[in-house]
């Protein structure tokens, strides 16, 4: 009886004591040979019977040996995590990702990427002091008093107002040379920016052109005013002349000329004299 007994608690922990070799894979109270990278486990195997291995189908694959009944899923590099596939997947090795253009790897999974991060964009005021890479991001530094960068410059830029003899001197760099070059300045230069020059202009102010405008309009006046008081002249003449009311009293006048000028004699003021083209009945007229 004890000797059944002991049988039975040395089998126990016989079973609890399993050591399976490095190439093969425990299942139950077995040790099973593992399957070649690129495959998996069909059937575990038996007493009388090695383990059954079938490859592994597409968009899947072990790295190495294994007692997996199903493949791993291949890695998707995922453009939307900054992330693009550098070694495509087969059936023995996992799809290896790295960081899209202007992106820098944040997590590492193995030796692929597994989170990007775009790369820092300078701010006006700065220049770049060292480009990002695929593994680091850009770094920046202001730029010092009297210098400048939009942001994209690997240095800063000196302004056109402190130019030396070692400034280049170009108009884009050094615009303060716009007098020299017949150019005026239309923007000056801030941290983010030179100044900025142009041509000259041509065109004439705005305060010139309404005074322009208001001669004008004053000569116009003018004419229209001169037009209607010759013409008020002309009419009083023709209505107020005596020696048309006296051709008309008398029926003797055939045809008057309207252009015509009157003259009154001071002396005699019923004594007038027409200095026109007139044609009459008679030679003379009584009055």
């Amino acid at each position: 009886m004890f000797s059944f007994i002991s049988i039975i608690v040395m089998t126990v922990f016989s079973g609890l004591s399993l050591t399976c070799h490095p190439a093969e894979y425990q299942i139950g109270n077995e040790c099973c040979p593992k399957c070649p990278p690129g495959s998996r486990v069909k059937t575990h195997c038996k007493e009388y019977s090695s383990t059954s291995c079938a490859p592994c189908m597409g968009g899947t694959y072990t790295d190495q040996q294994n007692g997996l009944e199903r493949c791993l899923s291949c890695t998707n590099c995922d453009s939307g995590s900054g992330l693009r596939v550098k070694t495509p997947c087969t059936s023995t090795s996992d799809t290896v990702c790295e960081p899209l253009e202007r992106f820098y790897c944040v997590s590492y999974e193995k030796d692929s990427c597994g989170r990007a991060q775009e790369h820092r964009h300078c701010k006006p005021g700065q220049y770049i002091r060292q480009n990002g890479t695929a593994s680091t991001d850009t770094e920046c530094s202001d730029c010092s008093s009297g210098t400048f960068s939009n942001g994209t410059f690997h240095s800063c830029q000196h302004m056109c107002n402190i130019c030396t003899l070692h400034c280049p001197l170009t108009v884009s760099l050094c615009p303060s040379r716009c007098h020299s070059l017949n150019l005026q300045l239309i923007t000056e230069g801030t941290l983010a920016a030179d100044n900025q020059c142009g041509e000259k202009s041509n065109h004439v102010t705005p305060t010139i052109t309404v005074i322009v405008l208001i001669i004008v309009g004053l000569v116009l006046v003018l004419l229209v005013l001169l037009v209607l008081l010759y013409k008020a002249i002309f009419i009083y003449c023709r209505e107020n002349n005596p020696m048309i009311q006296i051709c008309k009293e008398n029926s003797m006048c055939i045809k008057i000329n309207y252009f015509q000028q009157c003259n009154m004699s001071s002396k005699h003021p019923r004594n007038y004299s027409v200095k026109s083209n007139m044609t009459y009945k008679n030679t003379s007229i009584g009055v």
